[in-house]
């Protein structure tokens, strides 16, 4: 499950991880401009992913039980979401 809503925190009891995936701003920016999505694209778009990298991301770093750097691999980043499920049950 992804995604990011204003009350999400009010149902992290209900999950046994919460994982945040994060990488730099550069990266986040640098992925934008090539994918299908248009978002991100223009120098609005831009400014927002900035504004929320600062303002959004601390907060949804404190809720998380843990981060896991969106630069690894996708088969890595699998591997570790299935032994943190492995680790909860």
């Amino acid at each position: 499950m992804s995604g990011t809503v204003e009350n999400q925190g009010r149902f992290y009891d209900r999950f046994h991880q919460v994982v945040l995936l994060s990488a730099p701003l550069e990266v986040l920016l640098q992925r934008v401009t090539h994918r299908i999505n248009p978002y991100g694209r223009t120098p609005e778009h831009r400014a927002d992913i900035a504004e929320y990298v600062r303002t959004v991301e601390p907060l949804l770093r404190l809720g998380a039980t843990t981060e896991l750097d969106g630069r690894r691999e996708l088969s890595e980043l699998a591997d570790a979401i299935e032994m943190l499920v492995r680790e909860t049950h």
